[in-house]
């Protein structure tokens, strides 16, 4: 399963993206261990403010994210390649063309707070 491509716009970042730019490193995590790394990021996802979760599988999570000052919402996407235990994520906003690296730091955070949270449970 691939992620939604991004979008010409630097409005989004993707593991899977073939463009340096818009490039994000997917979530590694322990192999075989599939349902602590779900556990760890929905508990990532709960935490993260003004986030909804609206879709999740053992392999596929969806999320929606809204900003706090003008209500844009932005879509988050995680998938599970559990022959290479790793989590693909893009972050993409939904509307504009420039989101002053809003996305990026997104992703970099999740990132940190889902390292952070899998040793823990660990």
């Amino acid at each position: 399963m691939t992620l939604l491509d991004c979008p010409a716009s630097p409005n989004c970042v993707s593991s899977q993206a073939t463009d340096p730019a818009r490039r994000v490193e997917p979530l590694p995590y322990p192999p075989a261990q599939e349902h602590l790394a779900l556990k760890t990021l929905l508990q990532v996802l709960r935490d993260l403010p003004r986030t909804e979760i609206t879709e999740q599988s053992p392999s596929l999570v969806k999320a929606v994210v809204q900003s706090a000052l003008f209500r844009f919402k932005d879509d988050l996407e995680f998938h599970f390649d559990h022959e290479a235990a790793v989590i693909h994520i893009r972050s993409a906003s939904r509307t504009g063309y420039w989101d002053l690296g809003a996305n990026r730091r997104r992703v970099d955070r999740i990132r940190a707070d889902f390292v952070a949270l899998l040793a823990k449970m660990s």
